[in-house]
């Protein structure tokens, strides 16, 4: 697994940094996934939460449990009074209701955490061979992108940000026609990125700034 930082270059059409009549790598749909899995953040920090509540109530229950069977209950837990109140209690409660609704919520976001993908710390890029992964870092592919911006004529500086897949830049110029400037940086951008060869599609969405 390996990561590098983008050097800024001048953006150029796509293929056109690759050497002479070299073919580009195929693009492998094994490779692309182990890619993309290897650099998918794992959910560390809400697994240890969820695992250390587990263990500290198996562990509760057990000592409860031991010492009743001993004879000597700790009573660390008030179950005559929780199972009293259960007892007494109708499922229509609004307590009860209450109490459902918000354990339920608690299931459904511990279930989307695990589910759904968090923002990956690499940007993968495609190689072509399931055994070689290969990332860049986030801020390389912006600066790169912005540097890409930043060689069209008129643009003055760039910015790039990254939000889900798409890049939104943002050029300041001092230049009337926004539209059709906004076209050519797309395109150097677009060029700079095809350069790249990222293995998830991304989009590009330039907001043209006018300097006075």
């Amino acid at each position: 697994m390996t990561a590098y930082d983008v050097p800024p270059v001048q953006a150029a059409p796509s293929g056109a940094h690759r050497a002479g009549n070299e073919l580009p790598p195929l693009r492998d749909k094994a490779a692309d996934r182990a890619a993309i899995r290897a650099f998918r953040p794992s959910r560390k920090v809400p697994a240890i939460v969820v695992a250390l509540l587990l263990t500290l109530l198996s562990l509760l229950v057990l000592a409860e449990t031991i010492s009743a069977l001993a004879g000597r209950p700790l009573r660390w837990i008030p179950y005559d009074r929780m199972l009293a109140w259960a007892s007494s209690t109708l499922w229509s409660d609004p307590l009860v209701l209450l109490g459902s609704a918000v354990v339920t919520l608690l299931g459904l976001a511990l279930l989307a955490l695990a589910l759904v993908p968090g923002r990956p710390s690499m940007v993968p890029v495609r190689s072509g061979d399931p055994d070689l992964i290969i990332g860049l870092r986030p801020r390389s592919v912006t600066r790169a992108l912005a540097h890409a911006a930043e060689q069209v004529p008129g643009v003055l500086s760039a910015r790039v940000t990254r939000r889900g897949h798409t890049f939104a830049v943002t050029p300041v110029t001092s230049k009337r026609d926004a539209d059709g400037f906004g076209q050519d940086v797309r395109g150097a951008v677009l060029d700079r990125l095809a350069g790249l060869d990222l293995v998830e599609p991304y989009r590009v969405a330039v907001q043209v700034k006018e300097r006075e």
